[in-house]
């Protein structure tokens, strides 16, 4: 069982980590915050012991991707969702500012988005993502090289800032 302190150097360790995949799923600040704390608050009420600093960081992934997929899902979301608001203003200001590429990566399909997102910005292989995600690895070496040609599409033509016009 873990201890006070093992889930403080477990929130120090992930906080990030599940506070951009939260964003990347609600596309909000409040929410991604709201489910990011809800994440840990689960460590908190059934704490409990992991193999090791990458294991807690697949759980952590998990448990946040499932949390969001079900708020997502709900129906207090689908009906806020529902009303006629502005994205601007539902997409609130982000401390971790992203670039065209990972706005791009977050417009994937949700499938897509989690393999490109485990694969790409927590460095996982695909047989690991694989096994978090229950799907065959063959499947998500496909959605890999499917979300990298939809990438590809999209960003064709668009500003970077790192070399100008593509």
């Amino acid at each position: 069982m873990a201890g006070q302190q093992d889930i403080t150097g477990i929130f120090r360790r992930h906080v990030k980590t599940v506070y951009r995949l939260a964003f990347s799923y609600l596309g909000s600040a409040a929410d991604a915050e709201d489910a990011t704390q809800s994440v840990f608050m689960k460590l908190v009420d059934a704490p409990r012991t992991f193999e090791s600093e990458e294991h807690e960081k697949a759980w952590l992934i998990v448990c946040t991707s499932n949390l969001c997929k079900d708020l997502l899902k709900s129906a207090a979301r689908k009906r806020r969702d529902d009303m006629p608001v502005d994205v601007a203003d539902r997409r609130t200001y982000d401390p971790f500012e992203f670039d065209d590429v990972t706005r791009a990566v977050l417009d994937l399909p949700e499938a897509h988005k989690d393999c490109v997102y485990l694969h790409y910005y927590e460095g996982y292989k695909t047989d690991e993502i694989a096994r978090m995600t229950g799907t065959p690895p063959s499947t998500v070496r496909n959605r890999l090289r499917d979300a990298r040609a939809m990438l590809k599409k999209k960003l064709d033509g668009t500003t970077h800032e790192e070399g100008g016009t593509r």
